[in-house]
């Protein structure tokens, strides 16, 4: 064997094993010559390809690809470059391209200088080139969720102290790598003070100790701009010593932004709510506790007295001569007077004795944790006292007497609004006896303990005789002139008196049985009286009053599906419940499961009267009720009085925020209406909309109410 044919078929072994194309392409006549392998790469065999030449190569070429292998060509010829080198498509036998990395080189010219004669070879990297796409694909979603993320990445080597950043680091410091080769002394000098303590620190702490941070810090951009950032830092170790420390950098402005949006919200939630509380619990001149917060202290001191064997005292205090001295010099002076004695009052009395006021210049004192009578006769002398020295107000000397009434309890074992009573009683007889004393209740012989009695007789015969009957007052959306409901409100038709509101004869059951058995027979009567109407066409949401003593008996849920079965065609999703803010006080967890047991039956939820008890977040958040009614005394005095104002337009934002329904009680005029419509209140309810009316009275209304022009034009 020759030394040529030696060499041919090393040369060949060599093809085989690098799995190669070769070709030789004859510039001048178009010829192509090629190995079997050059035609495999396309899903030939040669003898199929057969004759070989230039234009095989082109009808196989990807059109989009021809400019570029001319360019390539060209550049070659003109001595640009020593390879003709391009990758290209090719089209496979199967209607595929696969990619081609095509390398030649021309071997002969002619006189011209053009090529007369090329050779290369074809190798197929279509694997490679889907790894590349894949790699690229990968990277640019990288590079994208890294953009929309805001999330860099940095490194840095320990040894030599360089830095890298991510291309999104750099965006978030605003600058680029041409700009800004990054260092850490300079990157912890746009630091605010408090973050390059705190980092430098962390940086410490992971080089020393491989301790890892995950850091929220405030910053300036190379531009300037102030942002926040959050950078953790995960260390890498290689023979137990640190090596490099890396993590992330991620633009976190927008979400610190709205963190702190939501804290200043939350904080002005706080302080409304402590404003709501204060508003609910004291008074407002004097910031004595009010009635609300009266009826609590009586509630824990009854309790007390009760569990520890001991008395307490309740004083009803009634100043001499104070509407003389308002009437005189007027309404500032009045209220700086009244202050000035509230004043007095609190040096003598004990720091566990509760004083509030109880309304004008009234005052309410309980005295508890009392061994005798006498020690609480001792401080009520002291407060007689208090008072004798006149008032200097703007240069003008002022002289007030104070008349005491007091009841003892549990010699006086009645209810806290009767002992309450009992005091006020008393505090009249003092007043008859020539002011500036003091008179204790007599129980045994006072004839307003048997008035309450024979008044509960009267109350339960006139129950018996179906002498109670329901009124109805519309609800209506100001906006759109809709009538959204109606509030069910009970009357007594007293048979000598006539009709009769419910304050004249609720206090008297309030604590009774009784107000259980009337508490069931509204809601009976209520659901009838709907399904009437729906026989009629009308059908609208109706809501009934539940009192606390109902709400809160064991037998309510039972007594309330006994009502609905009897009335099994009412639909129980037009069913609305309002209960008092006061009455959840007691047991709020009961409450709150009552509601939930009553909303499986479809009935809603309305706190009534809300901003006269204990207004509280925690009440809101535990309780689902649906709606929040604001109480009349505030709407109704809004126009003119600013407090009332605000005090509308905070419940108004509160409902919004726990996502609750508001509806403003006390709508005496339209521009009544127009205001709350400013302030974000649609539903209403109020004299100067419609005044409660007998149920036959109802379908005429409700004609009328819709034939009408809008309430506010």
């Amino acid at each position: 064997m020759n030394k040529n044919t030696v060499s041919q078929e090393v040369n060949e072994l060599v093809l085989d094993a690098t799995n190669v194309g070769v070709w030789d392409w004859r510039v001048e006549n178009g010829g192509l010559v090629c190995n079997e392998r050059w035609a495999e790469i396309i899903g030939y065999s040669l003898s199929e390809l057969m004759p070989v030449d230039y234009q095989t190569w082109l009808d196989v070429l990807h059109p989009d690809d021809l400019p570029k292998a001319i360019r390539n060509y060209d550049y070659h010829c003109q001595g640009q470059s020593e390879l003709c080198e391009l990758e290209v498509r090719l089209k496979h036998k199967s209607g595929h391209y696969v990619w081609v990395l095509s390398t030649g080189k021309a071997i002969s010219w002619d006189v011209d200088g053009k090529p007369t004669r090329m050779i290369g070879m074809h190798q197929e990297i279509t694997f490679r080139k889907k790894q590349e796409e894949l790699l690229a694909t990968t990277t640019e979603l990288l590079r994208e969720s890294q953009e929309i993320g805001k999330l860099g990445g940095w490194q840095l080597n320990l040894h030599n102290n360089n830095l890298i950043w991510t291309d999104e680091t750099y965006r978030i410091y605003e600058t680029t790598p041409q700009e800004y080769i990054p260092n850490v002394d300079i990157v912890v000098s746009y630091l605010l003070p408090d973050s390059q303590k705190l980092l430098s620190e962390a940086l410490d702490a992971a080089i020393q100790f491989g301790e890892e941070y995950d850091l929220e810090l405030e910053t300036y951009t190379t531009k300037g701009r102030k942002i926040d950032v959050r950078t953790t830092c995960n260390v890498t170790y290689v023979d137990g010593v640190v090596e490099k420390l890396s993590g992330i950098f991620q633009d976190i402005t927008d979400a610190k932004k709205n963190q702190r949006k939501l804290e200043k919200r939350n904080q002005e939630l706080k302080e409304l709510n402590e404003k709501l509380k204060f508003a609910a619990n004291y008074d407002q001149l004097t910031h004595l506790p009010n009635r609300n917060l009266l009826a609590d202290r009586m509630r824990q001191a009854i309790i007390k007295a009760q569990r520890n064997n001991k008395q307490i005292a309740i004083a009803f205090l009634d100043l001499d001569g104070f509407k003389e001295v308002n009437d005189a010099y007027g309404h500032d002076i009045g209220d700086e007077l009244l202050c000035l004695v509230t004043n007095r009052f609190k040096t003598v009395i004990r720091e566990e004795d509760t004083l509030a006021r109880f309304g004008g210049d009234e005052f309410v004192l309980i005295l508890d944790d009392l061994n005798t009578q006498h020690q609480a006769r001792e401080v009520l002398q002291r407060i007689l006292s208090s008072i004798t020295e006149k008032f200097i107000i703007e240069n003008t000397r002022l002289s007030i007497t104070v008349s005491i009434g007091v009841t003892f309890f549990p010699q006086d074992n009645s209810y806290a609004d009767i002992l309450i009573r009992h005091a006020d009683q008393a505090m009249y007889k003092a007043k008859e006896l020539g002011r500036n004393c003091i008179h204790e209740f007599d129980f045994e012989n006072d004839v307003a303990i048997k008035l309450q009695y024979r008044e509960l007789e009267y109350i339960t015969q006139g129950f018996s005789n179906n002498e109670f009957l329901l009124f109805y007052q519309p609800k209506i959306n100001m906006e759109t002139n809709e009538i959204v409901g109606l509030e069910a409100l009970i009357r007594w038709q007293h048979p000598a008196e006539g009709l009769l509101p419910p304050f004249r004869f609720l206090p008297f059951i309030e604590e009774e049985p009784l107000a259980i058995e009337l508490g069931k027979w509204v809601i009976d009567q209520a659901i009838k009286q709907h399904n009437e109407w729906r026989d009629l066409g009308l059908v609208i949401p109706i809501s009934v009053n539940v009192s606390p003593l109902q709400l809160q008996h064991e037998d309510f849920i039972e007594q309330l599906k006994e009502v609905l079965f009897l009335n099994n065609s009412f639909q129980a999703g037009l069913l609305e419940f309002e209960i008092l803010e006061s009455s959840i006080i007691k047991d709020t967890q009961h409450i709150a499961e009552v509601i939930d047991q009553c909303k499986q039956l479809g009935i809603r939820f309305s706190l009534d009267d809300f901003g006269t008890g204990y207004s509280s977040l925690s009440y809101l958040r535990k309780l689902m009720t649906d709606s929040i009614k604001i109480d009349q005394s505030f709407v109704i005095d809004m126009l003119d009085d600013m407090d009332d104002q605000a005090i509308v337009k905070s419940v108004i934002e509160l409902s919004k925020t726990f996502g609750r329904t508001v509806i403003a009680e006390g709508v005496e005029t339209k521009e009544h209406g127009r205001q709350l419509l400013k302030m974000g209140c649609q539903l209403a309810q109020g004299f100067g909309i419609a005044r409660p009316m007998p149920a036959s009275s109802v379908p005429e209304w409700i004609h009328l109410w819709k034939t009408s022009s809008p309430w506010i034009a």
